[in-house]
This record gives structure tokens, sequence and C-alpha cells, in this order.
């Protein structure tokens, strides 16, 4: 299995400004390409250029920059022309889909922040120096940089990527490891509903509280995101701003990622079979359609959006997918099984009778059911359903 390492990175001064050319260059290669492919497209000849005719234009590109674009990996340099293919390709399946198509944009120098190295050894060396007790990396056109490496890599390293978050530096790892030996079995089954008062309900009647994390921050944003609308463009006091509301936007993220981890390990270590609703989270927090009024042209009608994107903002500050994306990866490691299921009317159907309606959940906490009575927390009653019906799916898979 391939498991990432991310470590954070502690260049020196003239390291750091190397790094900063780095990202500066590929940037403009990146940009150069897709002007390429735009020229190509706009011709009367309706010209396609592909991954390949690009790259083999490397060669005279270094040879031509020996200064800029000469002093970096090439395998590097191919891999930003691949994540152009790739966004081209993305591109076109959307389109094809009907979907909006979103075509690849120009980067700017501040939204381009990441150079993948495709295999460890080409332009790169994890662990360059293993006599040093000091972990570093060696990266082509910059040097060996010091890692401050938390804990040991393990497996065999297949790609390096070099990434900046504000004003540091990260630098992932990929490696290919053999399985690891799954957690013995407990003989536990569960079921997790998720929400937003409530994080995770699980069919035993546990709750793990919501951290909303994203709304204890918002007065500091707020402040920082108005500071920064005051200030001039390309001023110094500028550049302040925006590291100080990207540092409040990274925190944020850390801990939000941070409650994702230690929620799934807990799950993880303690039941074999987990059931979760199969949420479809970009659709939950869309925003809605307008209204038009009739025989009125561009007016519409009230359409609830204010109200909306209050709850979309406590969706998104939930983190339901990345926490669904970890539980998966850690249960996959720990040989454990997790099930998706269809999320309709798991909290409106009677744990004890099976009577399924509207009016069995009066409030958004309480469950009653008009057909035998029975009461329980709404959220309890979602998990026990979704448990119930993961467990039937699991059983009606062939084996």
């Amino acid at each position: 299995m391939i498991r990432a390492y991310k470590f954070l990175m502690r260049p020196t001064i003239r390291q750091d400004q190397a790094l900063r050319e780095m990202l500066r260059d590929h940037c403009s290669l990146y940009n150069g390409a897709l002007q390429e492919r735009r020229d190509a497209y706009g011709h009367v000849s309706k010209t396609t250029v592909r991954y390949g005719d690009q790259s083999a234009q490397l060669k005279e590109i270094r040879a031509f920059d020996p200064e800029r674009q000469g002093r970096w990996s090439f395998s590097a340099q191919q891999a930003t022309l691949r994540r152009l293919d790739k966004a081209f390709a993305a591109f076109f399946r959307r389109a094809k889909a009907g979907e909006k198509p979103g075509y690849p944009r120009f980067r700017g120098i501040g939204r381009f922040d990441t150079v993948d190295f495709p295999k460890d050894g080409d332009g790169c060396r994890w662990d360059s120096t293993p006599h040093d007790p000091v972990t570093r990396v060696r990266l082509q056109g910059v040097g060996h940089v010091r890692v401050r490496r938390h804990r040991p890599v393990v497996g065999k390293v297949k790609t390096i990527s070099v990434k900046r978050e504000g004003k540091r530096w990260y630098v992932i790892v990929t490696a290919d490891q053999t399985a690891p030996e799954p957690l013995p079995a407990t003989g536990s089954v569960v079921g997790i509903d998720l929400g937003i008062a409530n994080f995770l309900a699980d069919s035993g009647g546990g709750f793990v509280p919501g951290p909303r994390h994203g709304r204890k921050a918002a007065a500091k944003l707020e402040e920082a995101q108005q500071a920064l609308s005051r200030c001039r463009r390309g001023s110094k006091r500028r550049r302040k701003a925006v590291e100080k509301v990207a540092r409040l936007h990274r925190k944020v993220r850390r801990q939000r990622l941070d409650h994702a981890h230690k929620t799934a390990l807990g799950l993880v270590r303690e039941h074999d079979f987990i059931a979760h609703e199969d949420l479809k989270i970009r659709n939950m927090s869309r925003a809605p359609e307008p209204k038009p009024y009739p025989g009125r042209p561009g007016s519409f009608l009230p359409n609830g959006a204010a109200s909306k994107a209050g709850l979309n903002r406590s969706i998104n500050d939930a983190g339901w997918g990345v926490f669904l994306a970890i539980l998966n990866a850690k249960a996959e490691s720990a040989g454990r099984e997790v099930m998706a299921v269809d999320p309709r009317n798991t909290s409106r159907r009677c744990p004890a009778c099976g009577h399924t309606a509207k009016e069995n959940r009066p409030t958004q906490e309480k469950f009653h059911c008009v057909a035998c009575g029975h009461h329980a927390h709404a959220d309890t009653v979602g998990a026990l359903n979704v448990l119930r019906a993961g467990l039937v799916r699991r059983e009606a898979q062939p084996a």
C-alpha cells in the first residue's frame, strides 16, 4: 500500500530563496504551456497540443534559458506539464458529462505552491545524508534542506513533493510499504450518523460534540479580512495582512484535521465494522436556484439563500468529507470494514416497529414513533438504522 508522510522543512535563507525561484519558474512553465495550448486551438487550424508535444520541447527550453528553466529537475518539469494535461482532461470530462466545465486558468505565483518529483533519486533524494543525525532532502538547484522528521518513513520512497503553505515549506513523501498487521478483532459493530449540532452519534447512544472550529475563529477571521481589504495592493502592509489571514485559515484546517484523525482512530480501534451514511456533501451544500418573478424580467422571488448560506457554512465547518476519507484510510490499514449506506429515511424509520413517517420526527432532536410510541434521540435512531442497513448490505455482498 502507498502511504504519504508530510514533514516540515527548515531551509536556510538562501535555500528559501531558491525554493521560491523554483516555484516561480515552474509556474512560468505551467502558464507558458497553457498559453501554447490556447493559441494553437485558437488558430484557424484548431491544432490540439498534447503533453507529449510539450514534453519534447523541454530540452530546447532548458538550453535556451539555462539560468532559470535549466536549473531544475527535468522530471519535475515533466510533472508540471502532466498537471496541466490532467487539468485539461478533467475539463473535457466535465464538458462531456454536461457539468460546469471550468477551463484551466493561468496561475499567479501566489497560487502555485507545489512542485512534484516523480521518483526518488531523479532530481531529488530523500535522507540524502544518512551519516548525519539530521534528516535532509536534496533538491536539484536548492541543495540539502533540513527536514524535521517527527516519525520514521516505513517502506521504499516513491515520490517527493515540495509544498509552500504561507511562509512554511513542507516535503511530502509517498512510500510503498507492505500491508500492516490488522488490529485484533473486537467483535463490535457500529453505525454512525453525522450531524451539525453533534458531529457524530453512534448506534450505542454515544455522541461526539461538534467542534465548530470555523465558527470559533469567525470573529478573528472577519477582523483580519477587513484589515486586509483596507490595505493597498502591492504594499508591505498588505503582505503581512495576507499572511495573517492565511495563518488563521491554516490553524482552523489543522484543528479540523486533528479532530477528524482522533475521532476516526477511536472508531477504528473499538469496532470491526463501521457503517455510515453515503452523503452527497456537494449537493447538500449547494446554493438554491434563483426563482424568477413571473411577469417581471430581471426580478426574483425569495429562495431562502440567506438561511441556506448559514447551513452551508455549518456543513463545511463540520468537515464530513475529510473525516470519512480519513476513516476509510485508517480502517484499511487496521483491517476494519467501512460500509456506506443510503441515508434516505434513516431518521424517520422506527427501529422498534419499522414504521416510516415524517411525523415520527417532530423536532430536530426528538424521535417519537406515531405507530408504537417508541421515543429516543433522533440521531441515535438514525445511527441504528444506518447500522442495520450496513449489516444487510454486507450480508448481501457476494463472498
